[in-house]
């Protein structure tokens, strides 16, 4: 086991360990001063203190330099207070050039030396002359990242068809694999309306039960399948599978037909090793 502090650099953000100062204590949501690859950066405790298993950390581990000093805290928020008027100058620029590109958000450098302006575009992008023009504007070294629309929904938030703050933005630290085929799994409609998030692709969500109904669909059977009950022949019209039950029609001697439902262990079908469905073009990966 390792010692390590559990740092993330935004709300929502994806987690990194780091090797606690000797001597330090440290709170949740404490803000701090760690060493990355870019350099220094200012970042905040997400867990305090804790142990956790050799195999899980990538060696070296980086440190935390300190915790944010005052001085820290402002230099931060000056950076803040700058980027509207940043974003609003890289828009000019984008427009003035004509780029097809959208300017989603920017990130200064904790030490200043440079300015990440984050953009979305359906296409490749020759921004050279955009870079220059900014350079020779902020006077600093200026990077333009291209990233994908689930990232724009993580950068900007915004509330899901749920009535919660997306996912993306609010509580999930990666973005996970979401397919058609989880949909299919667990019953719900395939209109891509009721099944995408507000960036345009599959909700996130999708996931969080997936494993649970990949193996729930294997227990019942198919909607439209011929199965025996305890009341007679019939044919399935619908599957709960949070309640194991199966909605069955069965036609009556008089014509007529009956609707029930009965819980899966009553019924009696053949179970088939290919009921999951296929993945082909279904396997959809929303993965950026």
């Amino acid at each position: 086991m390792i010692k390590v502090v559990v740092i993330k650099f935004k709300s929502g953000g994806k987690l990194y360990y780091f090797a606690p100062r000797q001597g330090e204590a440290y709170v949740r949501n404490m803000p701090v001063v760690v060493e990355t690859a870019k350099g220094l950066e200012y970042a905040w405790v997400a867990y305090p203190e804790r142990e956790v298993p050799d195999d899980e950390v990538v060696q070296p581990l980086k440190p935390v330099i300190r915790i944010a000093t005052q001085r820290d805290k402002e230099t931060y928020e000056a950076h803040e207070a700058k980027k509207p008027a940043a974003i609003q100058t890289c828009k000019e620029k984008i427009a003035a050039l004509g780029l097809d590109m959208k300017l989603i958000d920017c990130e200064y450098a904790f030490d200043g030396s440079k300015i990440i302006f984050f953009f979305t575009s359906a296409g490749r992008v020759d921004f050279r002359e955009l870079v220059k023009e900014l350079a020779a504007v902020f006077r600093m070294r200026i990077e333009l990242r291209q990233i994908g629309t689930r990232d724009e929904t993580k950068y900007l938030g915004g509330i899901a068809p749920c009535g919660r703050v997306c996912c993306c933005a609010g509580n999930m630290p990666e973005f996970k694999k979401v397919s058609i085929k989880m949909a299919k799994t667990q019953g719900l409609s395939l209109n891509p309306g009721k099944i995408s998030g507000l960036c345009g692709r599959l909700m996130c969500c999708l996931s969080y039960e997936s494993d649970y109904y990949a193996e729930a669909y294997k227990k019942v059977p198919k909607i439209g399948a011929e199965i025996d009950t305890p009341d007679g022949r019939g044919n399935v019209v619908s599957v709960n599978m949070l309640k194991m039950l199966v909605k069955v029609r069965i036609d009556d001697k008089n014509g007529g037909m009956i609707y029930k439902d009965f819980p899966v262990s009553e019924l009696r079908f053949k179970k088939s090793a290919e009921k999951e469905p296929k993945e082909e073009s279904d396997e959809e990966s929303d993965e950026e």
